[in-house]
C-alpha cells in the first residue's frame, strides 16, 4: 500500500508493485552486484599502478586536456538518471504521454553521452598523441587504464542506450498504459548503475 499526502491528510491508493521485488529485479541485482565488481577490479588495477608508478604518471587533469568536457558528460547522465525516475512515475500515474517524453529524453541523454566520448577519444588520440597501448606525453600505463575503464564503461552505456530503446518500443505500443512500472523500474536500475559507477570514474580517473 502506498501512501499519498494533501493538506486533508494522507490519502491511500493502490500500488500492487509497491514494497515487491519481483524475480527481474533480483535478478538485476545480482546482475549489478556482479558487474561492480568487475568495476572495483578496474579501479583498484588503476589505483595500484598509479601507485607503483613512483612520480612517473601524469597528472589526469593535463593529460585529458581539462576535465570541462566530462563534467558535462556527467551532468549530462545526472540529468537522465533523473528523466528515468520521472519516466516511472509517469507511468505510475499512467501518463502515457509523459512517460514517453522522459523515456525519449533519457535516451537522448545516453546518446549525448556517447556521441562526447566519441569526440574525447578522437581528441586523446589525434591531439593529444594517446592510444591504448601508448602515450607520446606520459605513462603508457596511464592510457591504458583510461581506455579500459571508460571504454568499458562507454559499453555499458551503449547497452543501456538499446535497452531503453527497447523499453521504449514497449511503452509506445501499450504496454506500460496500464501502470504497470516493473519493467521499466527493472531498466532503470541499470541506468542508475551505470550513472553511479561514471560518478566514481570520473572522480577517481579525471580528478584525483
Amino acid at each position: 500500500m502506498g501512501h499519498a499526502h494533501s493538506h486533508d491528510g494522507p490519502v491511500e491508493y493502490n500500488d500492487v508493485q509497491f514494497g515487491k521485488a519481483s524475480p527481474g529485479k533480483i535478478g538485476m541485482w545480482l546482475a549489478l552486484g556482479t558487474d561492480a565488481l568487475s568495476f572495483s577490479g578496474f579501479l583498484i588495477a588503476y589505483a595500484v599502478l598509479r601507485a607503483g608508478a613512483e612520480g612517473n604518471w601524469p597528472d589526469p587533469v593535463k593529460a585529458l586536456g581539462g576535465v570541462e568536457l566530462s563534467g558535462f558528460m556527467t551532468f549530462l547522465l545526472i540529468c537522465s538518471s533523473v528523466s528515468m525516475v520521472l519516466t516511472i512515475d509517469a507511468c505510475k500515474n499512467r501518463d502515457r504521454q509523459g512517460m514517453l517524453n522522459w523515456l525519449l529524453a533519457t535516451i537522448i541523454g545516453g546518446m549525448g553521452f556517447l556521441a562526447l566520448q566519441v569526440y574525447e577519444y578522437s581528441h586523446l588520440i589525434n591531439d593529444m598523441g594517446m592510444t591504448f597501448s601508448t602515450y607520446a606525453h606520459g605513462n603508457d600505463l596511464f592510457a591504458s587504464t583510461f581506455f579500459a575503464i571508460t571504454g568499458f564503461h562507454g559499453l555499458h552505456v551503449l547497452s543501456g542506450v538499446i535497452y531503453l530503446i527497447v523499453m521504449y518500443v514497449l511503452a509506445y505500443r501499450g504496454d506500460f498504459d496500464n501502470g504497470d512500472y516493473n519493467m521499466l523500474e527493472i531498466a532503470g536500475l541499470f541506468w542508475h548503475f551505470v550513472d553511479l559507477v561514471w560518478i566514481l570514474v570520473f572522480t577517481f580517473v579525471y580528478l584525483l
